[in-house]
């Protein structure tokens, strides 16, 4: 499977690529994965240019580039790439439920929090909005899965719906983790949660009070971490 868009990308990352960056890049980030040192900006308007390039007429062609990138990435800004082309504002019609498989193999392969927090923040969040009852069911699924990452995605799935949170769904999700001592499962609860205080600061202020004896200190002190602000007024 070579496609090619991805061949174009690749080669524009190697292009571009910045050696005394990459280092550093792929320390911060804990990365099995070599880095090539291309910064997002750059990444991204290298992805628009080859999208320019090599415009993709179908669902068929959007699917085969997007999996050749991330499945045959050598360097992770590739596997990046593969999520700027997946989210790109062109391909919003493909993004629907059958696009799930797909973002369920990057949460899972994708395995650390950059690839998986683009796919639960963004894609999910997306498909949540356009078919909240069918995720719903998708997403309490996942809460339960083996695979931690698809539990955190379960839980960050609703990040930025304000008001259009589906407060069931989100405590349906964080209530079979609640005992998990997964570093990234406790960040995940307290980030859904504080996100949600700034809109609905009550809810959570009276969810944390209520489980203070299951939610970690962590989850707790992040969920509560702008209420001060929230009470006052200030801005977001």
């Amino acid at each position: 499977m070579n496609t090619p868009l991805a061949a174009t990308i690749r080669q524009a990352l190697a292009d571009n690529a910045n050696p005394e960056k990459a280092p550093g890049m792929r320390a911060y980030m804990k990365s099995a994965m070599p880095y090539r040192g291309v910064q997002t900006p750059v990444r991204r308007k290298l992805v628009r240019a080859a999208l320019r390039a090599h415009p993709l007429a179908s669902r068929e062609d959007w699917l085969a580039a997007v999996l050749d990138l991330w499945r045959n990435a050598a360097y992770r800004e590739e596997r990046y790439a593969a999520q700027d082309v997946t989210g790109a504002p062109q391909f919003r019609l493909y993004r629907d439920l059958d696009a799930l498989p797909l973002y369920e193999e990057m949460v899972v392969s994708g395995a650390w929090w950059d690839l998986v927090d683009d796919v639960a923040t963004h894609k999910l969040r997306e498909l949540v909005d356009s078919y909240p009852q069918e995720m719903a069911g998708h997403m309490r699924a996942w809460s339960t899965d083996a695979d931690l990452w698809k539990r955190r995605s379960a839980i960050l799935c609703q990040i930025k719906r304000k008001e259009a949170t589906d407060l069931a769904l989100l405590f349906d999700c964080i209530e079979p983790n609640l005992a998990d001592g997964e570093f990234f499962i406790r960040k995940a609860i307290g980030w859904a949660l504080r996100d949600l205080a700034w809109t609905d600061l009550d809810t959570v202020a009276d969810y944390v009070a209520r489980h203070a004896d299951r939610l970690s200190a962590l989850s707790r002190r992040e969920a509560l971490k702008n209420a001060a602000k929230i009470r006052a007024g200030g801005p977001r």
